[in-house]
C-alpha cells in the first residue's frame, strides 16, 4: 500500500506521528508535507496528495492543517478525490463505509495525537460498502 500525505505548519507533530504508524506497518509513505513549524500555505503540500491520488499513484491520502479545511477544501479541488475532514473515529469510519473517501483530511487544532493515530487505523481499516452508497458516490460530480 501506498499513502501521500501532506501537511502545513500545524499538522507537522501529527504528520511525524503518522508517518512513523504507517511505516511500521510496512506502508510506504510519500512525505510531501512540511516537516517544520514555521509558517507555510497549505495548499503547497496538500495539492501534489490530491495528484498522487487523481492519477492512481497511490491507494490513499492523508492531509493536515489547523482546521483541517484547507485542506479539504484543496484536495477536493482533484478529479476522483474524494477528502473527507473527519473530526472523530466515528466520522471516519462513515466517510469510509458510506462515501469510499480516499482522502482523510484531519483538523490538527481540534483533535489529539492519539485521536488522530486511532482515527488513521479506522480510515485504513474500513472498506467501502457500496450498495446504495455506490449509486450516491457515483453522483458526486468529477472535477475536470
Amino acid at each position: 500500500m501506498r499513502i501521500a500525505i501532506g501537511n502545513d505548519h500545524a499538522g507537522t507533530d501529527y504528520k511525524l506521528a503518522i508517518v512513523g504508524l504507517l511505516k511500521s506497518k510496512g506502508i510506504e509513505v510519500i512525505n510531501y508535507g512540511t516537516d517544520d513549524t514555521d509558517s507555510v500555505d497549505y495548499p503547497d503540500f496538500v495539492h501534489p496528495v490530491g495528484s498522487d491520488v487523481s492519477e492512481g499513484k497511490v491507494d490513499f491520502g492523508i492531509v493536515i492543517c489547523g482546521s483541517g479545511n484547507g485542506a479539504s477544501m484543496t484536495v477536493n479541488k482533484h478529479q476522483n478525490v474524494r477528502g473527507a475532514l473527519c473530526w472523530n473515529k466515528e466520522i471516519t469510519q462513515l466517510a469510509r463505509e458510506h462515501n469510499d473517501a480516499n482522502v482523510l483530511s484531519l483538523p490538527a487544532r481540534f483533535i489529539s495525537l492519539p485521536q488522530a493515530l486511532d482515527m488513521v487505523e479506522t480510515f485504513l481499516n474500513t472498506s467501502f460498502e457500496g450498495g446504495r452508497h455506490e449509486r450516491r458516490v457515483e453522483k458526486i460530480p468529477v472535477t475536470k
